[in-house]
């Protein structure tokens, strides 16, 4: 856990909504359900997906922002209209709707009545020398989030998934030299072999074994015979997974994505998940989702959550008042 929450509430025991993630669609749903007058608690690992990032790009009016002055902004905020953030990782959660238990690694823990999961993916990158330190600078994954700042550098994508292919051809919008490294990816088919020389973009098969770095700044690709192509990025479609193992004690386990690029959490389009009672917002529902739209999606299935919680309790209202009557 990094030190981002720089002073952590005491959770409560009890909370109308317990967000679990407390990056910009943690954030973003917390500040939904503190704004809507209930009592939430944002429980944040501390363990942000852009951390190694020096910038979030293409967010309306906050373009260039650090990622860590983001999200303090974002829990000042949920912070001022009463709404809890605290540090913590979450273990598992049982129970149903109206009475669930969030479980703690710590040994805490808390009830809530509904839930709201945006615990983001994990990058699955591979195992090679150089790759890992370069992560969020010379190595990218999102052309539109990397794409401006190594516009015209030459730029290689490693093939290592289904996605290689589509990456190549995204990123050729930013830049004219672009080189597809096939590595462990199945080699483009005849037709998209086509599509990659008509737009330029050359082809280099076999494997990668490392990449290569001067004073911290990426200078080329290393391939199994030696040879080094100079590159001053590289695009890595790695598989991606929903941070997500703390449901399975309700039953709820990522599904395949239909590209094939990695694992997310099924749910309808205002974040209802198959178990009532639990959402789901942002890269653990959405793979491909950015800052913004993590951040909107998961006020949308805030509101939902909270309209879910006002049917509830007028149904309660009814009931009560039949019995009076």
């Amino acid at each position: 856990m990094n030190d981002q929450i720089s002073a952590s509430d005491t959770l409560g025991a009890d909370y109308e909504a317990v967000v679990i993630g407390g990056g910009a669609a943690g954030l973003s749903g917390g500040l939904m359900l503190a704004r809507a007058r209930r009592s939430v608690a944002v429980i944040d690992a501390g363990e942000p997906r852009n951390a190694p990032a020096e910038a979030v790009h293409g967010l309306f009016a906050r373009d260039g922002v650090p990622p860590a002055e983001l999200l303090a902004r974002g829990r000042a905020e949920v912070r001022s209209y009463g709404g809890h953030v605290a540090s913590g990782e979450v273990a598992a959660i049982t129970g149903a709707s109206g009475d669930f238990t969030v479980a703690l690694a710590d040994g805490r823990a808390v009830k809530a009545r509904r839930i709201l999961v945006a615990t983001g993916l994990v990058d699955e990158l591979p195992d090679m020398p150089g790759l890992l330190e370069q992560w969020g600078r010379g190595v990218v994954h999102c052309p539109y989030c990397h794409g401006w700042e190594i516009r015209d550098e030459p730029i290689g994508v490693l093939g290592v998934g289904p996605m290689a292919v589509h990456q190549a051809l995204l990123f050729r919008q930013w830049t004219a030299d672009v080189t597809l490294f096939t590595h462990t990816a199945a080699p483009p088919t005849p037709e998209q072999a086509e599509q990659l020389t008509a737009r330029g973009i050359a082809i280099i098969d076999g494997e990668v074994t490392a990449l290569e770095a001067d004073d911290g700044i990426l200078t080329g690709v290393r391939l199994a015979d030696g040879t080094v192509v100079k590159r001053a990025a590289v695009a890595v479609g790695a598989p991606m997974r929903a941070r997500a193992d703390f449901l399975a004690p309700l039953g709820l386990a990522p599904d395949p994505h239909p590209s094939g690029m990695g694992e997310q959490i099924t749910a309808d389009p205002t974040g209802r998940t198959a178990v009532p009672g639990v959402f789901v917002a942002g890269n653990v529902s959405d793979l491909s989702a950015q800052v913004g739209g993590a951040a909107a999606a998961a006020a949308l299935a805030a509101a939902h959550l909270n309209a879910d919680l006002i049917t509830e309790e007028t149904d309660q209202a009814v009931t009560a008042l039949r019995a009076r009557t």
